[in-house]
């Protein structure tokens, strides 16, 4: 598009920026509670919850308060939770076993809050970290991270969490081929209509290390995970890798971290026309949290704006922390 313009004074920018009604009358972009899914951290006990220290306001919560906070999220209309358990060390193992237990902690929430809040999409993280005694995201073997394999488990974990009831799928561990191997079984196994929300484009970012923290992984990992996540200086190789997800059965895709990226997401957008996520991940929630605890910046107005930049870019949802708050302003 060629922009067409008169020349000042004919033109005056200003005209449509002198007060609210005309803002808004000529604003691009709306952010809808419709935009965000809430992520959610699980933990075992009953009453239970445990503020998480490098994420301010944000806990891990039992299983019947985490039905209460899938309430809350109906409530204010968020469509959809993501959730993300703290698991037991004592479970934690090389080969992983504990992620495709049916009745592990993930799965029991997701039954719990499907019982509970029907209306409510339940999402899933399908990755190996939580459970893997060497907190990476795939099956690790003499210091190597193994792909075959590690598909081989995580189509187990994904069939079980669609088994206990989960909406979306959201695999997040970067392995090749995994994809087309989940959208296979799921076939197979009558789960025809759980969607596949792809973490198609997750770098290897040093803005994850609260989230590690939440889940309990931060001690756990030994080394580091560039062998499968991307390149933060990778462009091209991103939409190659969208456009790999999406023909082996992604019906989203994700780009992750979120703001620094957002140059991906409008890349993802433009290029393929698919439904588009980012996730606004525990280092950019952290460092807003932080600089308004300080006084630097006002942080309801940062976080509102950091949320119309994914919109901008042209994404069509946001995995925020900030996704309860946002929701009351909107409401």
């Amino acid at each position: 598009m060629t922009p067409t313009v008169a020349p000042f004074p004919t033109a005056r920018f200003r005209r449509l920026r002198r007060f609210d009604a005309l803002r808004r009358l000529a604003g691009e972009t709306q952010l809808s509670v419709d935009d965000l899914i809430w992520p959610v951290f699980v933990t075992e006990g009953r009453n239970t919850r445990t503020p998480i220290p490098s994420m301010p306001g944000v806990e891990r919560l039992s299983i019947d308060l985490l039905v209460e906070a899938a309430h809350k999220a109906a409530d204010l209309g968020i469509p959809a939770i993501c959730v993300f358990p703290y698991t037991d060390p004592a479970l934690k193992t090389e080969l992983c076993e504990e992620a495709w237990n049916p009745d592990n902690l993930s799965n029991r929430a997701i039954r719990a809050i499907k019982t509970a809040v029907p209306e409510i999409a339940v999402m899933t993280d399908v990755a190996l970290d939580p459970y893997n005694i060497n907190g990476h995201d795939g099956i690790v073997r003499d210091g190597v991270i193994l792909n075959d394999e590690s598909v081989e488990a995580l189509v187990k974990m994904s069939l079980a969490q669609a088994e206990a009831g989960a909406d979306i799928l959201g695999p997040s561990d970067m392995m090749d081929g995994r994809i087309g191997a989940m959208r296979a079984v799921l076939e197979g196994a009558g789960h025809k209509d759980v969607a596949i929300l792809s973490y198609a484009a997750k770098y290897a970012s040093a803005y994850y290390g609260p989230f590690r923290d939440a889940v309990g992984a931060s001690g756990a990992l030994k080394g580091d995970k560039k062998t499968y996540q991307m390149n933060p200086a990778n462009s091209d190789e991103a939409m190659r890798l969208i456009q790999r997800d999406l023909q082996e059965g992604a019906d989203m895709v994700m780009v992750k971290p979120g703001q620094p990226y957002l140059d991906i997401c409008h890349r993802v957008k433009s290029q393929f026309g698919v439904p588009t996520y980012a996730y606004q991940v525990s280092g950019e929630y952290a460092m807003i949290e932080a600089a308004a605890a300080n006084g630097w910046i006002d942080g309801e107005k940062v976080m509102l704006e950091s949320l119309m930049a994914f919109k901008r870019a042209g994404c069509d949802g946001v995995l925020t922390y900030f996704a309860p708050r946002v929701a009351a302003l909107l409401a």
